[in-house]
């Protein structure tokens, strides 16, 4: 208990909000985050996407942000966004095939200050969904700390941790290319869909934990 009060997410986003000034990022500290024993049925989630240059968050840039409202079990398709940021960075041949942003696109964009200030008004009091945590989080965490000096915590589900951890209970061998976000909505019986945009991924994979959890009888700390 003492551990969880010392570094749980909601200490260390009260420690966070006395340092940082007035501004987006102390907006969203200013909001609690959700109780850990909150259950699913009830968690207020935001499912995000992103776009990115390439997959080193310290070398390379966030290109595109999506992201889609999830309350009560229900998606709610009015609070998608989706928006293209105008990074400095030029854009590698090989990316542009898969994320089909191009050069045009990008300069017409919105600054990453902008964005991921939309971006965290929109996660306040919320939890974060991704499908393979560590690009979002890795890519939030190194624009926060360019736009603000610091990284906030964020609370996270994953859908692909959430299916590994499933699989890994069998004890049995299996492919890692059954994690991908495209297997496992053809494993729940979800349609296709248009991947590597940005929006567009963050839908799939609000509709994939639906699916995962469509039970709902558990509760935020278990899983995170």
């Amino acid at each position: 208990m003492f551990l969880n009060s010392l570094f749980g997410y909601e200490a260390r986003r009260k420690r966070l909000l006395k340092k940082v000034p007035t501004g987006a990022l102390h907006d969203f500290l200013s909001v609690p985050f959700p109780n850990e024993n909150t259950p699913f049925s009830e968690l207020p989630i935001l499912s995000v996407d992103f776009e990115t240059t390439g997959l080193n968050a310290l070398s390379d840039k966030l290109l595109s942000v999506g992201f889609v409202s999830i309350d009560k079990q229900k998606i709610k398709l009015g609070s998608s966004y989706h928006q293209i940021i105008n990074t400095k960075q030029n854009l590698a041949a090989e990316n542009v095939i898969i994320h089909q942003i191009t050069d045009q696109q990008k300069s017409a964009g919105k600054s990453l200050q902008m964005v991921v200030e939309t971006l965290l008004k929109a996660l306040a009091g919320r939890v974060m969904l991704v499908h393979f945590a560590q690009i979002e989080k890795q890519f939030l965490k190194q624009a926060c700390i360019e736009l603000y000096g610091v990284a906030p915590p964020f609370m996270v589900i994953d859908t692909l941790a959430l299916a590994k951890r499933k699989l890994d209970q069998r004890d049995i061998a299996y492919d890692p290319q059954e994690l991908r976000l495209s297997a496992l909505r053809h494993k729940h019986n979800l349609p296709n869909h248009f991947a590597h945009n940005a929006l567009n991924d963050a839908i799939a994979t609000a509709e994939l934990l639906l699916a995962q959890q469509k039970n709902g009888g558990k509760k935020l700390k278990e899983l995170m």
